[in-house]
């Protein structure tokens, strides 16, 4: 089995991304499967067409993309991503869509192909927080999820896809306001292997989204 997992690169004045530097420090197998590491810009569209084309080199089962979500106090799975891009800053291009579609033939929104709620328990059984979120927002996060999930419908049926956000690391919120979540790298990527770990060794029910460890 092969997971392609993604983090983005630092975006919107930070010189860090805690995304792609947890994902660096999952290893190279998790429970048996083959873990394949990209880093993705933090631009709209373009970050797909990466992803696509790293998706037909490598012929991955599972696929998994992570990104920031400053303030947020822990790991997030995302339930679905929505046809809409709404930029509140610019992408690292100085793109900022605002009201626009990211598929003119897409869903409205697609929902994750991954066992996230057993991805979820696996991470709190082993002592971290951890939960379902049910907005990856308008930026990039949301751009490369819901393009992820449109490609599994489109083009690699049978892919299991979906995202998780990730909290600040500590050095980023020392110039923000007190009491800013953060998380230290290396316990997002414990959380990272976790999930892993069940997305490897469960099987997912899509429509209700509730697993079933066989």
């Amino acid at each position: 089995m092969k997971v392609l997992i993604t983090g983005f690169d630092p975006f919107g004045g930070d010189t860090v991304n805690p995304a792609y530097e947890a994902v660096k420090l999952i290893p190279n197998e998790v429970a048996g499967a083959q873990i394949i590491k990209i880093e993705i810009p933090t631009v709209f569209e373009e970050s797909a067409k990466v992803l696509e084309a790293s998706m037909k080199e490598h012929q991955p089962d599972i696929v998994i993309c992570v990104g920031q979500a400053g303030g947020r106090s822990a790991v997030s799975f995302e339930r679905v991503a929505i046809n809409l891009a709404e930029a509140r800053i610019p992408d690292n291009k100085g793109n900022q869509p605002i009201g626009v579609k990211l598929e003119e033939e897409g869903e409205t929104a697609y929902f994750t192909s991954l066992p996230i709620k057993a991805m979820m328990k696996n991470v709190q059984d082993h002592g971290l927080p951890a939960y379902i979120s049910y907005t990856a927002g308008t930026f990039v996060c949301n751009d490369i999820m819901y393009r992820l999930l449109y490609m599994i419908d489109k083009e690699f049926s049978g892919v299991k896809g979906g995202f998780i956000h990730v909290p600040f690391e500590p050095t980023q919120v020392i110039d923000r306001p007190v009491g800013t979540p953060s998380m230290p790298i290396q316990t997002i990527a414990d959380s990272l292997i976790y999930a892993v770990e069940a997305a490897v060794t469960t099987e997912v029910d899509i429509e209700e989204n509730t697993g079933t460890t066989h």
